[in-house]
């Protein structure tokens, strides 16, 4: 069993920053990619952000040069680092990770309970 749980989240006014974290917890072997999803009201979930076990990154085309996705595999975190924040930047943001709980294990996926971001002023 792996637990996800992430924080970060809150509301903040237009142009400024928030850090998400997203840390992972149980039985894991290694975490092979971990993203960062979001899910404005009314829309369908998309996926922000991502970085796998070798660090390398991908970004959807509007937050490229303002998020930075980062991990700590010792930690099995990851972070989002959010600058000159928008208004569609508001939604809830879910964690995601493709793991190994042992060697042989087939990879999972799990997801995060999700944090809320609201940019506004």
């Amino acid at each position: 069993q792996v637990q996800v749980v992430e924080s970060g989240g809150g509301l903040v006014q237009p142009g400024g920053s928030l850090r998400l974290s997203c840390a992972a917890s149980g039985t894991i072997f290694s975490i092979l990619v971990m993203n960062w999803y979001r899910q404005a009201p009314g829309k369908q979930r998309e996926l922000v952000a991502t970085i796998t076990n070798s660090g390398s990154t991908n970004y959807l085309d509007s937050v490229k040069g303002r998020f930075t996705i980062s991990r700590d595999n010792v930690k099995n975190t990851v972070y989002l680092q959010m600058n000159s924040l928008k208004p569609e930047d508001t939604g809830d943001y879910y964690c995601n990770l493709l793991y190994k709980g042992r060697l042989w294990s087939v990879a999972t996926t799990t997801w995060g309970q999700g944090t809320q971001v609201t940019v506004s002023s």
